[in-house]
């Protein structure tokens, strides 16, 4: 039995939303994009995503004895992960519940299952998405390397790469001989490694995005540029998105709109404690290397890899506002990496070919995205805070929407994607994270 159709208006065109988008009319829905900027332009953080489409990405940030490390977020400001002093009083809520959800390898090990159902086959999608848009170079499957100083230095990583081994990752050791065949410009000091078979990665998010956003409309949904406000709910039934515009009336809504998707979520019943990553990236146009696989060199925590643009070497973790003013420290940090990694690269920091880049990836503390059904209206599809994973996530977050917008059982289990989970009730109370005993947290626009 074919789906009713239904117009539906998705949040944003990042990764995310032009996914579902084009799902969605796949399924024969009339769709509108509602975005205020150019899909795959440099405002998302897919833009600057560091490409992999790895079913190896699912290890939270948050593990057992973490919380030994927070002093050295506060004070190394050279690190993978760091924490701006200033915004530390907002930010601590959002810390203690990152902190508590790895606390436990039981958690650690929960969190790490639930993602890799979004994440196990994600090459294999984007590849046929990529092939069905007749974009399928923007796809290539070729790998992914891990490579580490020593063996020792991969053991300090165990429980991660055990939890990869246990949800059935594909993964191979190599020494340093093969290594160096594989990736002979590779600094002499790394001499071990993992190669993830199955691993993928994309040449050029922006442009993927874009051909997303781009096949959808094909298909006939339309890009209206505005954003979204809110929503018009009567009675529990969604009437219509409300952007700076005017009302969209609609049957269904996507929110999918990454950082800005938080206070939408507040107006359909759900406070989700959401903050950015920052994360930045670094662009060499005509290296004097080439990287047949991507690589992440462990210490670095930063995805090195040949882009449509040049080696892009991308990561970093810095936790700030949304509007705070990027610290291009960080890209440089990222640099110096790539200079020690690639000894043949030798650039110059000055060179003002260099491309640098800073985004906000939408994150929440349990470091699980949020897809599911809002509280407040059943029409309402929340599809947010995917962080690091939100391009490898894509296709199944999108395969999710769908089967919710039609009333299709999901393809997979989505219980611990919910947004539920954040709500607390304690005896005689209702409290919802983030607000008071006792009060009605229900900010949705009701009308008589």
């Amino acid at each position: 039995m074919e789906p009713t159709s239904k117009h539906v208006v998705v949040i944003g065109a990042g990764i995310i939303g032009a996914s579902a988008a084009l799902r969605l009319a796949e399924d024969g829905h009339r769709v509108t994009l509602l975005e205020a900027e150019e899909p795959g332009g440099p405002h998302s953080p897919s833009f600057g995503n560091g490409t992999f489409l790895s079913p190896a990405s699912i290890i939270p940030m948050s593990g057992p004895g973490l919380w030994r490390n927070v002093p050295g977020y506060l004070f190394d400001r050279t690190g993978p992960l760091t924490i701006r002093w200033r915004h530390l009083p907002r930010l601590a809520p959002w810390l203690v519940r990152f902190l508590l959800s790895g606390w436990t390898e039981a958690r650690f090990r929960r969190t790490a299952t639930a993602l890799s159902t979004l994440l196990r086959d994600a090459p294999e999608r984007h590849a046929e998405i990529a092939g069905r848009m007749g974009r399928p170079e923007l796809i290539r499957r070729t790998g992914l390397i891990h490579a580490f100083i020593d063996r020792a230095d991969m053991a300090k990583e165990r429980l991660a790469w055990e939890v990869r081994r246990d949800l059935g990752v594909k993964m191979t050791e190599l020494g340093a001989d093969e290594l160096h065949r594989h990736l002979p410009a590779l600094s002499s000091d790394y001499t071990f490694a993992i190669l993830v078979n199955e691993g993928a990665h994309c040449v050029d998010p922006g442009t993927y995005v874009a051909a997303l956003a781009d096949q959808a409309r094909r298909l006939g949904a339309t890009l209206r540029r505005s954003r979204a406000t809110g929503f018009d709910i009567r009675d529990g039934v969604l009437l219509g998105v409300e952007t700076q515009d005017g009302t969209i009336p609609c049957d269904a809504a996507v929110i999918a709109c990454g950082c800005r998707s938080k206070p939408l979520a507040r107006r359909a019943g759900d406070r989700v404690p959401m903050e950015s990553e920052r994360g930045y990236y670094v662009e060499v146009p005509a290296p004097a290397i080439d990287l047949s696989i991507p690589v992440m060199p462990q210490e670095g925590r930063m995805a090195n890899v040949i882009t449509a643009h040049g080696l892009r070497a991308s990561g970093q973790v810095e936790l700030a506002s949304d509007d705070a003013a990027p610290d291009w420290r960080r890209s440089d940090i990222l640099l110096r990496h790539l200079n020690r990694t690639w000894p043949g690269l030798k650039m110059d920091p000055e060179d003002p070919s260099l491309r640098r880049w800073q985004g906000n990836r939408p994150s929440t503390p349990d470091g699980k995205p949020v897809i599911s059904p809002a509280s407040g209206c059943q029409q309402i599809v929340h599809a947010f805070g995917h962080g690091h994973m939100g391009l490898a996530a894509g296709p199944m977050t999108a395969e999710i929407v769908a089967a919710l917008v039609a009333g299709r059982t999901p393809p997979i289990e989505i219980s611990p994607f919910a947004a539920a989970r954040f709500k607390w009730r304690g005896r005689g109370t209702k409290r919802v994270s983030g607000g008071q005993p006792g009060r009605d947290l229900h900010p949705i626009r009701r009308e008589a």
